[in-house]
């Protein structure tokens, strides 16, 4: 028999790989909506299904531990003992990866008091002898010591099970220097940290290496021990009990009795229906039809998944006066979609609970459909935005929008947001949204229709209702539905910037950026590419011998943030003149990015992004308005390019004062910040005065600056490292002013730790207006994922409700401008500031209409203080 033409056995280690996927993927993105965690089941069988296609594996087993316990621990008490406790994210995993491996028709193999490793090794053992080429896919070490002509080990590389590293006897060789039956020999010799066997002090692989080459085995260097000289002879000769310890259990058994042979193995048909409703229950929809493919039952599996869902309703094509008429007969909600074509309606869609409807868009049926769209019947979109800003392009208002199932989706997950239709009804209905191949010119299925999109995300709405706690459900309609149709107004009207003061800023910064580099070649003597990361590590460290920074996968950190500390610590001409040069690259791109976005007529129509964030905060793209740099002399310049337009008189400018600092006061009750805000007093110099013990007038400018870091600190979890590193104080300083401050405002602690710690019994934190941000992480047994979760449940009650409270004054401005007749509007919403167009004579009525609706969007125990700025530009109507 030729080797091609041999059968293939590939045995898997299903523990060790679920294990190493559970800590690759991020446990938030793969929870089901029960609250079952399946990041391991998705890593282990992702890599599974790419392991077939890439093998083409004849006969196949995957084999478990059944415990922690075995006949190594009956042996040795300590083996393994020193492994932590089970994350609680990964139990129950592992009997549902065995229920998706049933449903794939793969062999599953356990055996009590043996570990999953004498499974594999005793299926290798009989593949090699029955005449298999053999592949053994395990992260445990262990089985290293199978490897020979006929078996190949595949171990997963650090990232997790993504890359498989091919192990034959060459590569052993290549890597440890030994043949791979010696491997153990090794491993008895240095101990194994994983299994809690403690080898030889100070010996190393290259020690046992260079002792298994003078004496040839394990045995006769044991029994020459006392030939061996030095510190690390005299250890050997201590622990040569432990040696042969080791050597004994990291021996793998080859002959376990098992209740299947290697030719009991073969790859069998799997179950379509079964495969869909386990990886349906744990809501793996994209990894239903890479398993279809592979196994060759892609229409027994489009059969089953279509016998599942509910068939959507065929549309019927009508004329506009048709449309009105079947519109007037629809009762309760009706789902709409208006699909888009070069920014303006193309088509419209309707649907109800049982029927659709749709038409190609023309003057006709806008004029017909108009009146119902701006009408307040209730109405559900997926996506709404775009759709109602292609509608006021048309001239037509959308009214009555009750729901938004993308926003909706996103506020009940806000960590792993659905972006698309398609992904809430995987999600939710667990169907699949027909859609058409973008990759065909000409696709072979056609894709839902608008009439059926509609039905689709009434569908979803539905389904969503049923899971948004009463509070959510209010932000949704009573903050992001209004926010949403005012911010496809302001993304409409766009903002006038100027080409010119951009352009000839982008020149300086370029001339500016060219001077320093050649600066900076001089500093070192020769050029280098200052954006090449590998070309400034051999510079800072190898030239220039600086200390090494944070260890990453490609050499040694070169961040901005590394940098700047390493400037502080070790301050170098280049160092400085690098950190100056990527400073103006990066602003020079900032305006590069913005003045291509300015179109034809002079504006700027960047997109605020709803969904972008957890804690409620608006995000803008194409071009991102929020990573202008804040109050700085170049952030200035650039706020200067962005103008009042053509047939306006002047910018107004309004933010609020210390927002996040007012709303700690208001959730802790502090009864010290409640009277800081409430006497007018400047707050920093009211709490420096507190904490140092000092009148307010003796409180210096820099007792000042550390309490208000202090304060803005704690909002955002800060520790007194933190704290010693931002202000360059001692720990023990920082320290002792944390505890100086919490003995003055004593409530801002406790409603500090009891936050956190309601939260996790919660599983969610809310802002003052019922937006709730999950935080599973909180019950993690991994600390720095538990601490990470709780710096920022600290945080985001009170980011949120800032978040929330702008959104608020937001819409309550823009569409008290529309009831009082203005032409001025709200342009831009950037970190905490609006920006607003003022019309000429509308100065009074504006001013007044933006400080009210910004000072009575919350009621709080201090009061919300705005202020408010005016100017022919942003930055000269900065305050």
């Amino acid at each position: 028999m030729t080797d091609s033409a041999k059968p293939t056995l590939l045995v898997v280690d299903g523990h060790s790989l679920a294990y190493r996927a559970f800590f690759a993927l991020p446990v938030d993105n793969f929870t089901t909506k029960d609250g079952q965690h399946t990041n391991g089941i998705y890593g282990f069988l992702a890599m599974l299904i790419n392991l077939i296609k890439a093998e083409k594996p004849t006969h196949l087993a995957v084999a478990f531990d059944t415990s922690r316990q075995s006949f190594r621990t009956e042996v040795y008490t300590e083996y393994k003992a020193n492994r932590s406790e089970t994350p609680s994210e990964f139990k129950g995993q592992i009997p549902l990866l065995q229920d998706c491996l049933a449903a794939m028709s793969i062999t599953v193999l356990q055996k009590e008091n043996i570990e999953a490793d004498d499974i594999l090794a005793t299926l290798a053992t009989q593949g090699a002898e029955a005449g298999f080429d053999v592949l053994v896919c395990s992260g445990d070490r262990d089985t290293i010591q199978l490897v020979n002509d006929d078996i190949t080990l595949l171990y997963p590389n650090v990232q997790g099970v993504s890359q498989l590293k091919r192990y034959d006897i060459d590569a052993v060789i290549e890597r440890y220097g030994v043949r791979p039956e010696q491997y153990p020999d090794i491993a008895a010799l240095v101990g194994e940290t994983s299994d809690n066997l403690p080898g030889v002090p100070k010996v190393g692989e290259k020690t046992a290496v260079k002792w298994l080459t003078q004496f040839g085995t394990l045995d006769d260097l044991l029994e020459n021990a006392d030939k061996v000289t030095g510190v690390v002879g005299g250890n050997l000769r201590e622990h040569l009990d432990d040696v042969r310890r080791n050597r004994s259990l990291n021996r793998l058994l080859r002959d376990v009795e098992l209740p299947v042979t290697v030719h009991d193995l073969d790859v069998r048909p799997m179950d379509a229906q079964a495969v869909r409703d386990i990886f349906a229950r744990l809501e793996f929809k994209t990894l239903i039809p890479r398993v279809a493919e592979l196994a060759g039952i892609e229409q027994q599996m489009a059969a089953v998944t279509s016998a599942a869902a509910m068939l959507a309703p065929v549309p019927a094509e009508l004329s506009a006066a048709e449309l009105v008429a079947w519109l007037e007969k629809a009762t309760g909600e009706v789902g709409v979609t208006i699909a888009i074509a070069g920014g303006l309606p193309s088509r419209v869609g309707f649907a109800t609970m049982d029927a659709a409807a749709e038409a190609s868009w023309s003057t006709e049926v806008a004029a017909s459909v108009g009146p119902w769209l701006a009408s307040s019947a209730p109405k559900v979109l997926s996506d709404a935005k775009s759709q109602v800003k292609a509608l006021r392009r048309a001239d037509v208002v959308l009214g009555g929008l009750a729901f938004d199932t993308i926003v909706a989706g996103w506020l009940l997950r806000p960590s792993f947001p659905d972006k698309a239709l398609a992904d809430l009804v995987d999600r939710y209905l667990d169907e699949k949204l027909p859609e058409a191949d973008p990759t065909q010119l000409v696709p072979e299925t056609e894709g839902a229709t608008p009439g059926q999109l509609s039905w689709y995300s009434l569908r979803v709405a539905e389904a969503l209702r049923g899971e948004l706690a009463p509070s959510v459900t209010t932000v949704l309609t009573d903050i992001e539905l209004p926010t949403l149709t005012t911010l496809a107004d302001m993304e409409l009207a766009g903002v006038a910037v100027s080409h010119e003061k951009l352009s000839a800023f982008s020149a300086e910064l370029g001339a500016r950026a060219d001077a320093i580099a050649q600066e900076a070649f001089a500093a070192i003597g020769h050029e280098v590419n200052l954006g090449s990361p590998k070309q400034l590590q051999e510079v800072l460290f190898e030239e220039l011998q600086l200390p090494k920074t944070r260890k990453t996968k490609t050499g040694y950190s070169t961040d901005a943030a590394v940098l700047a500390d390493l400037q502080e610590s070790n301050p170098h001409p280049f160092l400085d003149l690098l950190l100056q040069h990527r400073e103006a690259t990066k602003l020079r791109q900032i305006i590069e990015s913005l003045d291509a976005a300015i179109a034809a007529d002079g504006r700027i129509r960047t997109t605020y992004v709803q969904t972008g964030s957890q804690t409620g905060r608006l995000s803008s793209t194409d071009p991102n308005l929020q990573n202008i740099p804040v109050r700085t002399q170049e952030s200035l310049r650039i706020r200067a390019a962005f103008e009042v337009g053509d047939g306006y008189e002047t910018l107004l400018t309004a933010d609020y004062s210390q927002i996040e600092m007012r709303i700690m006061a208001h959730l802790s009750e502090d009864p010290g910040l409640v009277e800081a805000f409430n006497s007018g007093e400047d707050l920093h110099r009211f709490v420096g005065a507190r904490v140092f013990g000092v009148e307010p007038s003796e409180v210096t400018p820099a007792m000042r600056t550390k309490v208000k870091a202090m304060s803005y600190g704690l909002v955002y979890g800060l520790s007194a490292f933190g704290l010693s590193k931002q202000l360059r104080i001692e720990q023990s300083e920082a320290k002792q002013l944390m505890m100086e401050y919490f003995a003055r405002f004593g409530a801002v602690r406790d409603y500090l730790r009891s936050s956190v710690e309601q939260a996790r019994i919660d599983g969610y934190t809310e802002t003052i207006f019922g937006r709730r941000r999950p935080f599973p992480d909180l019950a993690s047994p991994n600390r720095v994922l538990r601490e990470n979760a709780e710096r920022a449940a600290l945080n985001a009650p009170i980011q949120g409700s800032a978040a929330d409270i702008m959104k608020i004054a937001l819409f309550h401005i823009h569409d008290e401008f529309a009831a009082e007749g203005l032409r001025s509007r709200v342009l831009m919403q950037i970190h905490d500031e609006l920006v607003v167009e003022v019309a000429p004579g509308e100065w009074d009525a504006a001013e007044r209409i933006v400080r009210d609706r910004m000072g009575d969007a919350a009621s709080l125990t201090v009061p919300l203080d705005v202020q408010i700025g005016r100017g022919g530009d942003w930055n000269q109507a900065g305050h």
